[in-house]
Order: structure tokens, then sequence, then C-alpha cells
């Protein structure tokens, strides 16, 4: 398997999802992953190759599937070759997060199939042809929607989803490391802050009383408690916000890289490459075409 680059999308914590559409005529982005759970529609695709996990299947004209969160996946050129005049590929892509249904929620046996769905999307689910044609349509139509009308739409489709026939997993092992829960005040009281100030300057030295510890106590209780180091997290979330503004704004990158907190646009280039498997202005044409945040 290829290298797998750790996606930073721009979905904020306040977020509900995002839905994302456009049409390409080849697929380039690497093999990757990313906290959200991922829905995937590719109409017109015939011939590319789609890695989900440690599977990997050339897909026919037309699918869908739902990747759970942290499972490596993407979807590669392989024998696909864009003509002119054949139709290009057209994909919407529907990103949400892991915590978008409460566990509590999910445990109501109402919710039954849409929580074994998403248990079963940590091996990544393809569904049938008869389900695409279904859900087609209203996947086009969310992309119009706004607002609760098109949260109560999303939910509706997932527990479709979750009772239609003959969905199958792709993955035979789900590649996903431990989940880190937080669990303590001190560091979400921190990572309210980063949120809220990732634009100004934040140092070791400011956090680490925030929490109300001495710096070399804080660095070993945030890495212990997120797995990540102090920078880490800080850039994780000045990315996310640099990510969203590549899609939404016409600002250059190095404005984008600036106003999100990064004084050095050589260091913010690299460590975006490092992070996201491509260079700023490559996400940006990427992810060229409609993308609306809920």
């Amino acid at each position: 398997m290829s290298e797998i680059y750790r996606e930073i999308t721009p979905l904020t914590q306040y977020d509900c999802f995002t839905i994302f559409a456009r049409k390409k005529t080849v697929f380039d982005f690497p093999l990757h992953s990313h906290d959200e759970f991922e829905l995937n529609l590719v109409l017109s695709g015939k011939g590319v190759k789609r890695i989900v996990g440690d599977h990997t299947e050339v897909i026919d004209d037309a699918e869908l599937v739902l990747v759970g969160n942290n499972l490596p996946h993407g979807w590669l050129n392989n024998s696909y070759k864009w003509e002119e005049g054949v139709p290009e590929v057209h994909e919407i892509t529907v990103q949400f997060h892991r915590d978008l249904f409460d566990d509590k929620f999910l445990k109501r046996n109402q919710l039954f199939f849409v929580r074994s769905l998403l248990e079963k999307s940590a091996k990544g689910i393809a569904f049938s042809r008869e389900t695409i044609e279904r859900i087609t349509p209203r996947l086009t139509a969310l992309v119009q929607k706004s607002g609760f009308d098109s949260i109560l739409e999303l939910m509706s489709i997932l527990h479709d989803l979750s009772v239609s026939r003959n969905m199958r997993t792709l993955s035979n092992s789900t590649f996903t490391g431990e989940n880190v829960n937080f669990n303590s005040r001190r560091i979400e009281k921190v990572f309210m802050y980063m949120r809220d100030n990732y634009d100004k300057e934040i140092n070791l030295e400011g956090v680490s009383k925030l929490a109300g510890m001495s710096e070399v106590s804080f660095s070993r209780f945030i890495k212990k408690r997120t797995g990540k180091t102090f920078i880490e997290s800080l850039n994780e979330i000045r990315l996310g916000h640099a990510s969203r503004s590549l899609i939404n704004t016409t600002n250059t990158i190095s404005e984008i890289a600036y106003k999100c907190g990064f004084n050095n646009l050589s260091y913010f280039n690299r460590i975006f490459k490092n992070k996201n498997g491509c260079t700023p202005k490559e996400f940006r044409d990427n992810y060229s075409g409609t993308r609306t945040f809920i």
C-alpha cells in the first residue's frame, strides 16, 4: 500500500457536516485518512480504482461508499481516462463528525440500524446498484439544502442506507488507531482557547499557565492525553482553518497562512504537505467545486 496521508478537513467543531459536489477528469488525490465519516458518491467513473483499508477494487460507472473515521481510503485513475465528449466524473462527498450522533442517542431502539451502519463503516461499506439509484437524487438535492432541513435529510439518508439490502463491507481490517478520549477539563480548556485564538500568537508558556501547570508537565500531559504534542495539536487546528479558507476564499496562499497563525510561509507549505499529501495549491485545485458547510 502506498503512503497514507492524514487529511485535516475544514470542518470545525461548530459544523454538523459538509457536502461537496464537483466534476473532474482525473483522480490524483493521495491515499488518506481523517477523523470524519465520509459518504462518497461517484458517477461516470468506470475504471477508477478504489482503495479502502486493505481492500482494492476497480469500480463500475456508479458507486456509493461509506468510509468510517480514520480508515485509509482513496480513488485513483487506474484504467480510467477521460476523453473529449465523454461526461466528466460527478462526485458528491459528505463528511460528518464522528460525534454528530451522540453515543447515548445511538443506543435508542430507533437508531439501532444507524448505529450498526456506522460500526460497519469501520471497514468501509459499498452499497448496491439499487441503493445507488434510489439515493443519488437525494444526495444531489442535499447539495442545495441548508439549515435544519439538511440535517434531517442526512439522518434520513443514513437510516435508509442502514436498512438497504445487499450492502457489503470492504476491508478485512480497520487500520484505525486507538481513539483518545481527552476526559480532562484542562485539555478541553486549552483546546477551546486554541480554537478561539488560532490566528494569534500562542505559545507553550501561555497555554501551560492556562492549564495551571509547568511547561514540562503540560507537554507530557497533552502528549499522554491526545497522542500529539502541543505544537502538533495547534497546527492541526490552524491547518483545518487554512483548508477551509483555501476552499471558500480567493485569498492568496500566503494571506491564508498568515491569517491562520503561520508566520512562515515555507513552514506552512511544508507541514500542509506532510499532513495532506499535497501542496496548498494542489489541495485548492482538487477541491474546486461547490462545497457547503452545515
